[in-house]
């Protein structure tokens, strides 16, 4: 099984502060992990420090991707 975090980071927002939204998505999102399952098919939305949609985390099976 796979863990697949994928952030957009072409939108300005995230162009201009890139490592620190990147850091910020990456606590928030690590810090609720422990309330979901974590079976493939699991996964949600990850949004930027403006509650803007840009990317998507996911469990898949390890062939998928």
């Amino acid at each position: 099984m796979k863990f697949v975090l994928e952030v957009d980071v072409s939108s300005d927002r995230l162009s201009e502060n890139t490592a620190r939204e990147l850091s910020r998505i990456l606590r928030y999102w690590a810090g609720n992990l422990h309330r979901y399952a974590l079976r493939p098919g699991d996964g949600s939305a990850v949004y930027d420090s403006g509650f803007e949609e840009v990317g998507r985390w996911r469990m898949v099976a390890s062939a998928e991707e």
